[in-house]
């Protein structure tokens, strides 16, 4: 009944605190027992917020806190701060003074952050109690009354007015109890001996020694004492200080040494051997140091972390071999390392935003917070360069994403929004969070073509619904913004509309000939091309098309003269006999309807009743006449002349024309009663002896060469034979005859006989000869003289047979030599 009564009375006790809260620079403060039940009221927000709580759901309101479990919740019918569930004040703080916890609330509609202070109060919910719950002590019966014992100290987990107060010990006639209060504030319980001791009387003295705190009601724990009673050994071992102190920065290795604590004995022999005891409690610093029992050596067994404890006690022990003991404190300080990274905590964030937003937009909302403390804890946020975004700093390290400008999908659709946070320490840390944000489109860009012009090209003939050309053009926007549909702007091509000669398909852009084309009927088609989206509003842009129909060779050539005439007879042409070569006879004109490369003509003598004697101009079609005309021409002369185009395949025509060899018309019909054919039997005679003559001056030549080219060797023999002696060194080149002389005389003496198929009618021509081209000057000789260039003997020697065997090869020719050679 007295516990309910205790409970209720903390209940107001708490409402009353909870009622206490100040506002400042937008911070709540409030206060609130520990070990409350869950959903305790602690304040009401609604009315600290000046708002209904009916607001505090459509206003978005919530708590946020940053890495620990959440402690208090918001009760929205009420719009009260209530408690989520079990505080524990020395589980969340320990035996620190003051229990804060800091928390934030957030208005979601406006992002508007309120810091909350609350302060957690302790109750006495914690008993004194002792480590060893049973200590075992040994006194020399030697000892003098006055003697103090140190005895093992109770912990109380409470804090304040709920703390150790005081010890107690049992009543009894040797022992007393004396409490030592340290530097630290802590109470430290002593055993006094009042009387001098007999262990032949009574060797085992029983106390109990009780811990009482200050709270209401009072809490105790109690330790059992047996004292021994020795022998001799009066002197207790002695540290050299009564307190240590060392600071270790917190990313000191396991293992490491870090003190050495040094106690002495009076005493001699086993009574001085001190040996040295960490003593436990029920903190973690028992686990993360050792002592070692020999030498005093005190070592590191686990991590220090500055964030979980700044400063560690340690009580150190030294006792001697019967047991005496002493004890000191080695406090050491974990000094901070820069082995935190700044922390994300993303509150508030958004991943789309229209390309037409205006400056100012929020894009996320978020918090950044580092462990370490200092400067390794100063903290700042940065953003890449060359971006539309800028970061603005709120309250307890709150920050917001805003834009700087308008954003263009069509440049940049997609952002990875780097966000850099990097704290103050050496060498520094740093963290980032990557923000994904998509730039949604508005149709603010209409299709474009890449040219405002275009040119196709489609050969004519073409068979109906050919593909002629596609259209393409590109809209930068995305989705239906993006979806680009094409058309023809009405227009008319020679009376008739344009969409009966093409088509475009709305989807591709490909232009389809809805009919067969001509060149020769028209060229070129002018069109214009629009491309639309299907943006609301839709936009659209057009581009021109110009398309040329290319010709086909499919016209073959046209010969306008001679015209063909209407009687089906050939045209007659008139060649006088006197006619020289290249006499111009006529000439064939032909056209072509192509064009191009179909339209460029050629001419050719296709059959011909006198072949050789007529030639046709391969580009003019002139007939002109290739020799002299011959009395043994044939007085009617029929040609066929082709004319053929370039195309592919190529296409030509033909024409008949009679040429008649005669001065005049009269001189035509006289010629044609006049022809006859004479056969002479003598003329066969002729042809033998004309082949018996070329023989026999070709075997007079042959020897003459030969005998001139024994009297050069013989020569140049001699020539060598003189300049070793150096008789004929004056002898004049021109008493020799060179090489040329060879060469002029074959170029000289040379009659050309021309025989025909039929020997009967085989003619002589006899030239007359040059005779300045046969005579040598007195220079030529001189300048080809073998005394003066002997290195060109060879050379010679073989275009001199080069040449003979020519003259042998050619059995129409006969050679007369002179009768005289310089």
């Amino acid at each position: 009944m007295q516990t309910r009564k205790n409970c209720d009375g903390l209940v107001l006790l708490c409402c009353l605190l909870a009622a206490l809260w100040e506002a400042g620079a937008g911070q709540m403060r409030y206060s609130v027992l520990e070990e409350i039940e869950k959903g305790s009221f602690v304040s009401n927000i609604a009315k600290d917020l000046d708002l209904e709580p009916v607001a505090l759901a459509e206003r978005g309101v919530r708590i946020i806190s940053r890495g620990r479990t959440q402690l208090f919740a918001l009760n929205p019918r009420s719009g009260s701060l209530v408690t989520a569930g079990r505080i524990d004040r020395e589980e969340l703080c320990a035996q620190s003074a003051r229990c804060l916890v800091n928390f934030n609330i957030l208005l979601e509609d406006t992002l508007n952050i309120y810091s909350v202070e609350v302060e957690i109060t302790d109750i006495n919910d914690n008993a004194p109690r002792f480590v060893v719950e049973e200590v075992e002590v040994k006194i020399s019966e030697m000892t003098t009354p006055g003697f103090r014992v140190p005895l093992k100290s109770a912990h109380d987990a409470d804090v304040g007015e709920n703390t150790l107060k005081k010890y107690e010990l049992n009543s009894n006639d040797y022992f007393s109890l004396d409490v030592r209060i340290g530097a630290d504030g802590n109470k430290y319980p002593e055993l006094v001996l009042e009387r001098a001791l007999d262990r032949e009387e009574e060797p085992v003295h029983y106390l109990i020694l009780v811990a009482l705190d200050g709270g209401h009601p009072v809490r105790s724990g109690t330790s059992r004492i047996r004292v021994m009673v020795l022998d001799v050994n009066d002197n207790a071992p002695v540290f050299t200080q009564p307190e240590y102190r060392v600071s270790v920065p917190e990313n000191t290795p396991v293992d490491t040494r870090i003190l050495t604590v040094t106690a002495t004995d009076a005493d001699e022999g086993y009574n001085a051997q001190v040996a040295y005891f960490l003593e436990k409690n029920p903190e973690e610093t028992s686990e993360v140091f050792e002592v070692k029992s020999s030498s005093g050596e005190i070592t590191i067994t686990k991590s220090l972390d500055y964030e979980d404890a700044k400063v560690h006690e340690i009580d150190i022990e030294a006792q001697d071999g019967p047991g005496l003991l002493t004890r000191t404190k080695v406090i050491v300080t974990v000094l901070d390392m820069n082995d935190n990274p700044p922390e994300f905590y993303m509150t508030s964030a958004t991943s789309s935003v229209l390309e037409d937003s205006p400056p100012g937009t929020i894009i996320a909302l978020f918090n950044v917070h580092d462990r370490d403390s200092g400067q390794n804890a100063f903290i700042t946020c940065s953003l890449p360069e060359n971006l539309p975004f800028k970061l603005e700093r709120s309250v307890d390290n709150y920050h917001r994403l805003v834009t700087t400008r308008a954003l263009d999908r069509e440049q940049v659709s997609l952002y990875n929004i780097t966000v850099i946070a990097k704290d103050g320490g050496n060498p520094s840390l740093s963290t980032d969070v990557h923000v994904l944000l998509q730039v949604a489109d508005i149709n603010d860009n209409p299709p474009t073509f890449p040219h405002t012009s275009y040119s196709a090209y489609i050969p004519e003939n073409n068979p109906r619904g050919a593909s002629i050309f596609a259209m393409m053009a590109h809209d930068p926007d995305s989705d239906d913004n993006a979806h680009v549909t094409y058309k023809l702007a009405e227009d008319t091509i020679q009376g008739a509309l344009l969409s009966s000669y093409i088509s475009i398909n709305s989807d591709t852009g490909i232009l389809y000939a809805l009919r067969s084309f001509d060149y020769e009927q028209f060229r070129e088609l002018q069109l214009l091309v629009i491309a639309q989206d299907d943006g609301n509003p839709p936009l659209s842009s057009n581009a021109s098309l110009s398309i040329f129909v290319l010709d086909q060779n499919d016209n073959s050539p046209e010969i306008l003269y001679p015209a063909l005439p209407t009687d089906d007879s050939t045209g007659v042409e008139l060649a006088p006999r006197s006619a020289e070569p290249g006499y111009l006879v006529t000439k064939v004109v032909a056209v072509d309807r192509d064009s191009g490369q179909n339209a460029w003509l050629s001419y050719r003598l296709l059959k011909a009743s006198e072949p050789g004697l007529f030639s046709v101009g391969l580009h003019t079609g002139e007939v002109r006449t290739a020799r002299a005309l011959l009395d043994r021409d044939a007085l009617k002369q029929s040609l066929v002349v082709a004319v053929q185009d370039h195309g592919q395949p190529p296409l030509s025509a033909t024409v008949t024309l009679t040429v008649v060899v005669a001065d005049s018309i009269p001189d035509v019909l006289a010629d044609l009663g006049s022809i006859r054919t004479s056969v002479n039997p003598d003329d066969s005679g002729l042809t033998l002896y004309l082949v018996v003559a070329v023989a026999a001056v070709s075997c007079v030549f042959l020897a003459f060469v030969i005998v001139l080219l024994a009297l050069r060797l013989w020569r140049w023999h001699r020539s060598h034979v003189l300049q070793a002696s150096r008789e004929l060194a004056g002898v004049p080149a021109s008493h020799f005859v060179g090489v040329d002389g060879v060469r002029a005389f074959l170029q000289t003496y040379s009659h050309e006989v021309s025989l025909t198929a039929d020997s009967r009618r085989s003619h002589v021509i006899f030239p007359q000869p040059n005779y300045a081209d046969t005579l040598i000057s007195q220079e030529s000789c001189e300048k080809k003289d073998f005394l003066s260039e002997p290195q060109f003997i060879p050379e010679d020697k073989e275009e001199t047979f080069s040449q003979v065997k020519s003259l042998r090869s050619i059995p129409v020719s006969y050679f007369a030599k002179r009768n005289k050679f310089t």
